[in-house]
């Protein structure tokens, strides 16, 4: 499937990817540490027992890929993650203080990176033990961690389904040597599919891929290759990001060579003839950069309406309270969000001092969590019931967003999307540009207008 240029020419716009409404970048430096406490303790007090996520950041990587635009720290120094372990559980201890000391049920955990298995398998032990003695865990619970092929060691896959862990995603990007020479990060096939076979010899009950398309030197031909291999491998789950390349925020990518990435014809052209070749293959197109086979647990949700998307991407449960642990972790309790000091000096100083880590955050208002539960709706379901909205909300939809279905006309006509008896359906064109349509609901895009913080849509 080719695309016009003319459309590609007008929607691959800077924007948000809306792991979060309003975007991260809004987060306020006036928020403070009371603000985080005041949170936490309304949820002791209102969701006492409610389920819980928790993400934890480990920082630490041995070598830089230059596409990444994570929070890490460079090192070959293992010594040094023994002191952020012993760190995160006092942060873990401050946040239950906090919530009075709760034993709450813990549906989700995310280790992210960074790679996590910059730990060594005790220190992993470590903080998954510290999690049981301070949770319940759930028997039907998502445990995952994000693993760099390159530093699984011999016996850390069987170690880490002991401790608990049953999800995985694997860091692959393109197994093509080219690409992956020009993003430093050389990763043979048979080394990324060793762990994955280990890792279902172990009885992790889903395993993700993780595909970057926007690399240097990407080809249809090269890219191919890597989704036949990727699709030979069979994970339950793929992830297919678009390269952001935003050098002037990320140092690492100025190492990239801009005359090497693929233009934006030959981006969407690329992520057409993954979708198509995925979709041959099987697996069902959940949203913006994810695919699932139709037995996984993101598909069915999806076919009933109840995905959710969050700070990891899409998410089979509701909008529980997220805790994030570590160095620059987002959270999410009650109606704010809340991130963490973005580096090991401040985070050490905060919590030695008997403080949580929190540095900036944002409470939201109305207007914030309708317009959050419209661009969910849309990204997660590709539809939006408007009545559905009017009664959870007490509005009547086409008043109150007038401006906005008014601006939507260009959409309409584009053939992206449908409108009939009160509901906006996405039609298959329109899900190339769904981060395009839901920046017509975002009121805050006006202040970033003329700053490219944002990926390019496309």
């Amino acid at each position: 499937m080719i695309l016009a240029q003319e459309l590609i020419a007008r929607y691959d716009l800077n924007g948000p990817r809306y792991t979060s409404y309003p975007s991260a970048d809004h987060f306020s430096g006036n928020w403070s540490e009371k603000d985080y406490q005041f949170e936490l303790q309304q949820r002791a007090e209102h969701r006492r027992d409610d389920p819980l996520s928790i993400y934890i950041h480990i920082p630490f990587c041995e070598n830089i890929c230059y596409y990444c635009a994570c929070n890490k720290i460079i090192t070959k120094d293992h010594r040094r993650s023994a002191q952020y372990v012993t760190s995160l559980i006092q942060e873990m201890d401050q946040v239950i203080e906090q919530l009075g000391h709760p034993s709450c049920l813990l549906q989700q955990i995310h280790l992210g990176g960074g790679t996590p298995t910059f730990l060594s398998d005790e220190e992993l032990g470590r903080i998954m033990t510290a999690l049981k003695e301070r949770f319940q865990f759930s028997s039907q619970g998502e445990y995952s961690i994000e693993i760099d092929p390159r530093h699984a060691r011999t016996g850390t896959i069987a170690y880490l389904r002991q401790i608990g862990f049953n999800r995985m995603s694997l860091g692959v990007q393109d197994f093509d040597e080219k690409v992956q020479q020009a993003v430093h990060r050389v990763q043979p096939v048979q080394m990324t599919l060793s762990v994955l076979e280990e890792a279902r010899a172990q009885g992790f009950t889903s395993i993700n891929m993780d595909l970057i398309y926007g690399l240097p030197f990407q080809t249809l031909d090269s890219f191919s290759r890597t989704l036949a291999r990727v699709i030979e491998a069979h994970p339950d789950r793929i992830a297919l990001y678009n390269y952001a390349h935003l050098p002037h925020a990320f140092a690492p990518q100025r190492r990239i060579d801009e005359a090497t990435l693929p233009p934006g014809q030959l981006k969407i052209e690329l992520l057409a003839m993954a979708v198509q070749t995925l979709t041959d293959a099987g697996y069902l197109y959940i949203g913006m950069d994810h695919f699932a086979l139709p037995q996984d647990e993101l598909a069915r949700a999806q076919s009933e309406k109840r995905l959710e998307r969050n700070f990891q991407g899409y998410s089979i449960y509701p909008q529980f309270d997220l805790i994030g642990l570590g160095v620059s972790a987002i959270g999410k309790v009650g109606r704010a969000y809340v991130q963490n000091v973005k580096t090991l000096e401040a985070y050490y100083d905060r919590l030695d001092q008997g403080r949580l880590a929190t540095y900036r955050g944002f409470r939201l208002t109305f207007d914030d969590l309708l317009r959050r539960k419209v661009i969910q709706s849309l990204m997660c379901n590709f539809e939006l019931e408007m009545i559905r909205v009017d009664e959870e909300f007490g509005i009547d939809f086409e008043a109150y967003f007038e401006p906005e279905l008014n601006r939507m006309q260009e959409f309409l006509d584009a053939g992206f999307l449908k409108i009939a008896n009160r509901m906006i359906t996405v039609a298959t064109l329109g899900r190339y540009f769904i981060r395009p349509i839901c920046m017509l609901f975002d009121v805050y895009l006006e202040k970033k207008r003329d700053k490219p913080l944002y990926s390019r849509t496309i």
